[in-house]
């Protein structure tokens, strides 16, 4: 039916460009926008023209925002002395669901990936070195994900810093809360064993 009709074909292929999102899940998506009410589809499109126009990269950490500078960083109660760099905004987003955490970011928007054409100079690796010169920092968490790309990012970055004299930590990773070990992967499992703690 949608290859008949040229502009819902249109809608469909511009939501399955979209990351995760398949045919089926775009087909739906644009149905939902179809059986909108033509004050709902202009609230929604300016939504996105306005997320699209005032969100920026915060002036300090990268994350995003739609001042200069984000509320974490803003924000007086948070540790200045520690900075948990991450690959991407959503991270920020997951840590900060745990309440754990308290101190300040850097996102990097990416991670350094070769076969991907992706360097150093394509993510914010100069931005998060300009902060260290700032003497109250005293701890550099690396929280990239725990992939090939990931890792590198880690190791590269850790180099980095090291001449600065600053602390640097790495997230641990070990078997999820509820997974049986058997189907635990054996570099889960070795990163498990040596992130044990005391009990």
């Amino acid at each position: 039916m949608a290859r008949n009709v040229v502009p819902l074909t249109n809608l469909i292929e511009q939501f399955e460009r979209m990351p995760g999102i398949g045919h089926k899940s775009a087909q739906k998506l644009a149905f939902y926008i179809l059986n909108l009410s033509d004050a709902e589809v202009k609230k929604f499109a300016d939504n996105i023209m306005m997320a699209h126009e005032k969100i920026h990269h915060c002036s300090i950490c990268c994350d995003l925002t739609d001042s200069d500078i984000c509320n974490v960083c803003n924000d007086e109660k948070r540790d200045k002395s520690v900075i948990c760099v991450v690959e991407n905004s959503k991270d920020v987003i997951a840590i900060e669901r745990t309440h754990e955490y308290n101190g300040l970011y850097h996102v990097l928007h990416g991670a350094i990936s070769p076969m991907n054409g992706i360097g150093a100079e394509d993510i914010t690796v100069k931005e998060l070195l300009n902060r260290l010169t700032d003497d109250s920092i005293e701890e550099i968490i690396m929280a990239t994900n725990p992939t090939v790309e990931g890792e590198a990012t880690a190791m590269y970055i850790s180099r980095l810093i090291k001449p600065f004299g600053i602390k640097v930590s790495r997230l641990a990773y070990g078997v999820p809360v509820g997974a049986d070990l058997e189907y635990a992967d054996e570099v889960t499992l070795s990163r498990a064993i040596e992130g044990r703690q005391a009990l």
